[in-house]
This record gives structure tokens, sequence and C-alpha cells, in this order.
């Protein structure tokens, strides 16, 4: 069973950074892309960034400059540091991860599909 857990959520000013972290747990080949999205209230999940198991990302929208994505695949770990904080990027933040699992049929890797973490409320008040 893979698991997703997000920490480092809060309430902030509006200038004030966060870093949200994310692990996974479980068994698995590999991790392949992990990312974060967020969702505003009465908007859709958006994804802001996500990095590759080699290291390579991509950032959406205006945040790149102000959030940096990062992974520790010895921890398994995901990270999002989130600088200069505004109250638009007041919202909830998910943890997503592709994995690769073992096919004994196929005897190679397969791509499973994508895991979700709980979310983690991020609040940027003015």
């Amino acid at each position: 069973q893979v698991q997703l857990v997000e920490s480092g959520g809060g309430l902030v000013q509006a200038g004030e950074s966060l870093r949200l972290s994310c692990v996974a747990s479980g068994s698995w080949f590999s991790i392949d892309s992990m990312g974060w999205y967020r969702q505003a209230l009465g908007k859709q999940r958006e994804l802001v960034a996500s990095i590759t198991s080699s290291g390579s990302t991509n950032y959406v929208g205006s945040e790149k400059g102000r959030f940096t994505i990062s992974r520790n695949n010895a921890k398994n770990t995901v990270y999002l540091q989130m600088d200069s904080l505004k109250p638009e990027d007041t919202a909830v933040y998910y943890c997503n991860a592709q994995f690769s699992f073992w096919d004994d049929a196929f005897r190679r890797p397969v791509r499973g599909m994508d895991y979700w973490g709980k979310g983690t409320l991020v609040t940027v008040s003015p």
C-alpha cells in the first residue's frame, strides 16, 4: 500500500515563507515524477510544480521564481519551498507521485496509477 503524507502547511503573513514536505511510504519499483498541486476554494486543482527522478523540474504559472521544488530520493521525499507568499497562494496543497511496480507477468516494471496525499492547508493573510 503506497501512501503520501504531506506536512508543513500553516498560517503565515504575506511575504513570509513555508516549506512543504511529502513523504512516500510503501513498496514500489521506482518513484518517477513527483509534484505539487493546489486547490483554492471554489477553483479546480492545478499543477504548481513537478520534478522527475533525475531532478528535472517544471513550474507552472507565476510561482516560478518564488517556489522551488526539490526531492531527496534516498528519503522518498519531495519538497516545495515557497517564498514571498501572497494571499492568492492560499489553498490546499496536494502531493502527487507516479510509481512503477514490478510486474511478474511482463518481467519488467510497469507504470502504476497516480497517487495523491490528503493535502495540507496553506493560508496566507494580507
